[in-house]
C-alpha cells in the first residue's frame, strides 16, 4: 500500500472486520482494521499535529460516523459491534462506502451531518482537510465544527439513554451555567414537588422573585413535541409567570411553533440540535480534550 486510506477509504475495512460478530473496542478495532488493510510502519506511526496518530484519527472517525448511521453498534463506551443494517451495507458496497452513502443513510432529526454536508461538498475531510480552497485558519475552525458535530450527536444520543429526571437536572445545570441563576440564584427541578407541566425552577435573585419556569422532554429524534403539549406548558405557567422555556432532546413541530408566535407569554422554544449547541458551549456534559494555540504577530513588538 502506497497511500493511506482517507477515513471513507476505512468504511468497508471496519464492517469487514465487525463482521465475525465480535465486539471489539476502539483501540483493538484501530489495530485489527491497520492489520486488514496491511498499513505501513510508516503509516503507522504517521501522527497528526496534536500528537494523534493519523491512521487511529481516520479510523476513529469512519467508525463514529457507521455507528452514526446504524452500521455499528456500541453496546458501552468505546466498544463497536457490526449490526443488520451494516452487513447489508457491507455487502452491496464491497469496492467502498463514501459519504454520500451514509448520508443517503442517515437518521431522521440528524441535521448536523445533513445540513453541513450539504453546503460543505462531500471532499471535506474532517480533522484532515486538504482543501487549497481554504486558509489555515478556516480549515482548523471547519474541523472543530465537524468534532463539534459528532459530539453534540453523541450528547443527545446520551441524554435519550438517561431517565427523565436526570435531563431534567442536566437542563437546570445548562441554563445555570448560561448565568440564568443570578448572582445567588439557584435553580432546582420540581419532580418533588408535584407541579404539574413544569420540571424546572430557576431563582434569579436571592429571595426568589423572579423566576425563570423550564420544560424539558426527552424524545427520541422521531418524537417531536406537539402543539397540545407546549399548550400545557403555557397553562402551567398560568398565574405563576408570563414565559418559561421548554427544551427538548428533539424538535417542536410547526404547529407548535407556529402557536408560540400567536400566544402574549414568552416562550422560548430550545429543540435538541440548539440544546447540544449550548451544551457545547457552556461547557455542561462535555470537557476539552485538547486545546491548540495559534499565533500571530505583535506589531507593537515592531513598533
Amino acid at each position: 500500500m502506497t497511500d493511506m486510506p482517507t477515513w471513507e477509504g476505512f468504511n468497508v475495512p471496519i464492517l469487514k472486520v465487525l463482521s465475525d460478530g465480535a465486539t471489539r473496542t476502539l483501540r483493538q478495532l484501530r489495530l485489527d482494521v491497520a492489520d486488514a488493510v496491511g498499513l505501513s510502519p510508516e503509516h503507522r506511526a504517521a501522527a497528526l499535529p496534536s500528537g494523534q496518530g493519523r491512521a487511529d484519527n481516520r479510523i476513529g472517525w469512519a467508525a463514529s460516523y457507521l455507528n452514526r448511521v446504524d452500521a455499528l453498534h456500541r453496546p458501552s463506551r468505546g466498544q463497536y459491534v457490526i449490526t443488520d443494517l451494516g452487513r447489508d451495507l457491507l455487502a452491496s458496497h464491497l469496492e467502498g462506502i463514501t459519504e454520500n452513502d451514509l448520508k443517503s443513510l442517515a437518521k431522521e432529526g440528524d441535521e448536523w451531518w445533513l445540513s453541513r454536508s450539504s453546503t460543505e461538498g462531500p471532499d471535506v475531510q474532517p480533522l484532515d482537510t486538504s482543501s487549497t480552497d481554504l486558509d489555515p485558519t478556516e480549515q482548523v475552525e471547519q474541523g472543530v465544527a465537524r468534532i463539534h458535530e459528532e459530539v453534540a450527536s453523541e450528547l443527545l444520543s446520551r441524554l435519550v439513554e438517561q431517565d427523565p429526571a436526570f435531563f431534567e437536572i442536566a437542563v437546570v445545570k445548562l441554563l445555570l451555567a448560561m448565568g440564568y441563576g443570578g448572582v445567588g440564584g439557584r435553580g432546582v427541578t420540581t419532580d418533588l414537588m408535584n407541579d404539574g407541566g413544569i420540571d424546572g425552577v430557576i431563582d434569579q435573585d436571592v429571595l426568589g422573585l423572579s423566576k425563570v419556569y423550564v420544560q424539558a422532554k426527552r424524545y427520541s429524534p422521531t418524537n417531536s413535541v406537539q402543539r397540545p403539549e407546549v399548550q400545557g406548558f403555557v397553562g402551567a405557567l398560568s398565574g405563576k409567570a408570563d414565559g418559561g422555556v421548554f427544551i427538548t432532546t428533539s424538535r417542536f413541530s410547526p404547529g407548535a411553533v407556529e402557536w408560540v408566535r400567536t400566544v402574549p407569554a414568552r416562550i422560548i422554544l430550545i429543540d435538541g440540535r440548539r440544546l447540544a449547541e449550548l451544551m457545547i458551549e457552556y461547557g455542561v456534559g462535555v470537557q476539552v480534550e485538547r486545546s491548540y494555540r495559534v499565533v500571530e504577530i505583535d506589531e507593537d513588538f515592531f513598533t
